[in-house]
């Protein structure tokens, strides 16, 4: 080898390839000649190559060493959760999974890759400065969060919108600035909502509406400029009237909630007082119309007891004359005591008295005696 013509002598090449060894030689430790060393480098590349650099063969073996290595910077790789979308003479070619791909390199072709499944968030009225978590500090602004409501209310929106890349294509080749036109859209959905909306359902019932409304806006929005991403959600964080006026807002909500409450009550007291109001009208009503066909009834039966007799009357007036004195007579004294007095010509004026009721009462009397008796022993 060509180091092994120097060093010492009888061929003890104790110098290394560099000439001397570390004990060699009069000079002691001599540092390697950089440019022996480049030199060397040529002559041995000169010797692999047939014919030397100048020839046909060697020019073409560079040649062929260097295409190699150039299609070798075209392979690449997709990660999971990536999409890849390859650029022929920068004009779009097709789009790649997740894996190992090769592409035209560069400057004939190129490749970007972005995540597709990473759902990003824009924070619109506010931002979050230093810290992490419930140590950020929150700054407030108010050029965006401020807008004007449905009722010429001025109300204090911040909001988050979380988005996702949904055709990527469309998203790195129809919109120059995706996050920032997606923040101005938003912005613009958001206040259109709101100026549809009243101030007092923006800050109750109406806040769910209000997100879901801004959602379809936006995505509308973002569909007609064809920026191929898709809305997941949007999030209001704080909804309040301006903070000069909150407390005069406050004010009016508590008398709001007094009235509501004192409606509430006024509410409950007539649901309980109509219904037995009503109840008792219906009762009343009942009654009266069964005291009416009660009376209606007798009525008639009167009428028809009276015909009745008048016909019998017509028929034998002495007779019915007759028994109606008896049985009014009956009616009358059947509660009284009685004594009976015959006026006939052969009479003796009065008839022997029988005190038949007092007999019963002292029989009944009697008995009931005796039955106490009977049950003491």
């Amino acid at each position: 080898m060509p180091w092994q013509q120097q060093g010492g002598s009888g061929g003890n090449n104790s110098g290394g390839p560099w000439g001397s060894g570390p004990g060699g030689g009069s000079g002691g430790s001599q540092p390697p000649d950089i440019e022996e060393m480049i030199q060397k480098g040529k002559d041995r590349f000169k010797q692999m190559i047939p014919g030397g650099m100048g020839s046909k063969t060697g020019i073409s073996l560079l040649v062929v060493v260097a295409l190699i290595l150039w299609l070798t910077t075209g392979i690449y790789r997709v990660d999971q959760g990536e999409r890849g979308v390859e650029l022929l003479f920068g004009k779009f070619a097709s789009e790649t999974q997740a894996g190992l791909h090769f592409w035209f390199p560069t400057p004939i072709g190129s490749v970007t890759t972005r995540k597709v499944d990473r759902t990003n968030t824009i924070s619109i009225g506010f931002r979050a400065a230093g810290g992490t978590g419930n140590m950020a500090t929150i700054r407030d602004v108010s050029e965006e969060s401020l807008m004007l409501t449905g009722d010429q209310n001025i109300i204090d929106i911040d909001f988050v919108v979380q988005w996702r890349i949904k055709n990527l294509r469309d998203y790195l080749f129809n919109i120059r600035e995706p996050e920032g036109t997606t923040k101005i859209a938003a912005e613009s959905a958001i206040r259109e909502v709101i100026g549809q909306t009243t101030l007092e359902d923006a800050l109750s019932k109406g806040r769910q509406l209000v997100e879901d409304k801004t959602k379809s806006v936006l995505q509308k929005i973002l569909d007609g400029y064809g920026a191929g991403i898709f809305v997941a959600e949007v999030k209001m964080q704080k909804v309040e009237p301006p903070q000069p006026v909150i407390d005069a807002f406050n004010d009016v909500q508590r008398a709001r909630q007094d009235k509501d409450r004192q409606q509430n009550e006024a509410d409950a007291y007539r649901n309980d007082i109509i219904p037995k109001a009503e109840g008792e009208a219906a009762r009343l009503v009942q009654e009266a119309t069964a005291y009416r066909e009660q009376l209606v009834k007798e009525a008639e039966g009167e009428a028809k007891r009276f015909l009745s007799v008048y016909e019998a009357y017509k028929t034998g007036k002495k007779v019915t004359i007759q028994r109606l004195y008896l049985e009014r007579m009956q009616e009358v004294m059947k509660d009284s005591e009685k004594i009976i007095i015959d006026n006939s010509k052969g009479g003796q004026g009065v008839v022997p008295y029988l005190p038949l009721p007092e007999i019963k009462k002292r029989s009944d009397a009697k008995s009931q005696s005796d039955d106490n008796i009977q049950g003491d022993r």
